[in-house]
């Protein structure tokens, strides 16, 4: 028999589940488009970095700032993103969001240093309450398709992200967009994600009381949470520093820029089906570990193949972080809603572990330069990174567990 406290959870569910038909279309593709539009401008600006810096006289230091300031502003608003829900609405919350998104673009590209800044920051903000949001909503609008429309959300928001890399530079070079209107030109993503959400205003109304009420869970104090917390925060870690470094490394080992940048194109890559599948496959499983200790031994193999074998097989490293970042990326959003039991404390550990995590993110490319310059090897920074591999099946091996936020220890 289901106890009083899950009865209650599906109730609350059933309160919040859209129409089949055409309300339940539209949500689904108002998300698709919101998450494409959640990390292009944040990934088409490493590509055109050096020309930013060039056009504005930009010191290296603040040049990088331009990638550090996102994530920052991820960490600082991610708490906030469920109280501001809660008091005035997921749908509303959401189209502010992707309004304040749609601004900061148009700003980001316009005259001078300070509005890049002012631009990158809002931005920032903009994102961090659409990722903290988004994967509550999923829970409670579609919680017999938790997986399939988690998968359907990452793989959207990677996608565009990983077309955002590959476009820019031609678009400024070629297509004679320059960096500002390349940059200006994601514009029309966000704004025809805010279009595509108008219709949610209506259809949501009526499910803002039950989707946040308030919880009783003091998630800052659960362990469970804090393995979730953690599982996230390191797969983030693993993610952008080697992002930021992976080329660098390749290209001090001696090998040519392009091919360096290639491979680093086909370590996401491998990324892409797995952030799609692996949510599948965690939604029918009673509990994640086996999927944890896949995530680890590949983030391992990779690394220490990165670390110690032969450049020859340089592509097969990439591909098992690769695959690796899409096992740990795809669970990490699915344990949002599988540790927790209603829409409210979803969208609360969903904040609690993106603000960890993206602090972790934030500092780790930072800290891992700095480890080489200190060093003048890459051997103490690769080695950090793989035990943050065993740290992530640690981690992973809680977060991964068939247990809720609010159960007793």
């Amino acid at each position: 028999m289901k106890s009083k406290q899950q009865t209650a959870a599906t109730l609350e569910l059933d309160k919040t589940r859209p129409d089949t038909g055409a309300k339940r279309f539209l949500l689904v593709v108002g998300i698709i488009f919101v998450a494409a539009a959640l990390r292009a401008p944040f990934t088409s600006v490493g590509p055109l970095l050096g020309m930013i810096r060039d056009d504005l006289g930009l010191s290296n230091t603040l040049a990088g700032a331009i990638t550090t300031l996102p994530l920052l502003a991820f960490a600082l608003l991610s708490p906030f993103a469920p109280k501001l829900a809660r008091r005035f609405g997921t749908a509303n919350v959401l189209m502010l969001a992707l309004l304040a998104l749609s601004m900061g673009i148009l700003i980001r590209s316009g005259s001078g240093t300070v509005m890049l800044f002012a631009g990158t920051a809002m931005i920032g903000l903009s994102i961090a309450v659409c990722n903290v949001l988004l994967p509550g909503l999923i829970k409670g609008k579609f919680p017999e398709r938790i997986g399939l429309m988690t998968g359907v959300y990452t793989v959207s928001m990677n996608i565009c992200a990983a077309a955002a890399s590959g476009i820019s530079v031609p678009l400024a070079q070629h297509a004679g967009f320059g960096w500002r209107g390349t940059l200006a030109l994601w514009f029309a993503v966000a704004s025809l994600a805010t279009i595509f959400w108008i219709p949610q205003m209506r259809n949501m109304t009526k499910g803002n009381t039950a989707d946040h009420k308030q919880s009783s869970i003091r998630i800052w104090r659960s362990p469970l949470a804090w393995q979730v917390t953690l599982f996230m925060g390191l797969q983030s870690l693993l993610y952008y520093v080697l992002i930021a470094w992976f080329s660098v490394i390749l290209s001090e080992r001696g090998m040519s820029s392009s091919h360096a940048g290639w491979i680093l194109s086909l370590m996401q890559l491998a990324q892409l089906p797995f952030t799609f599948f692996v949510p599948l496959w965690a939604g029918r499983m009673k509990n994640q570990r086996s999927l944890v200790v896949i995530t680890s031994i590949l983030f391992m193999i990779g690394i220490l193949g990165v670390w110690l074998g032969s450049t020859a097989w340089m592509a097969v490293w990439a591909i098992g972080i690769g695959i690796a970042g899409g096992f740990a990326f795809g669970l990490a959003m699915m344990f949002f809603s599988l540790r927790t039991r209603s829409t409210q404390e979803a969208s609360e550990l969903s904040g609690m572990a993106q603000s960890v995590g993206y602090l972790l993110a934030a500092m780790g490319p930072a800290l891992f330069g700095l480890l080489h310059d200190v060093n003048h090897s890459w051997n103490v920074p690769l080695a950090l990174l793989a035990v943050a591999s065993v740290l992530l099946f640690v981690a992973g091996l809680g977060a991964g567990s068939s247990r809720f936020v609010g159960d007793p220890k």
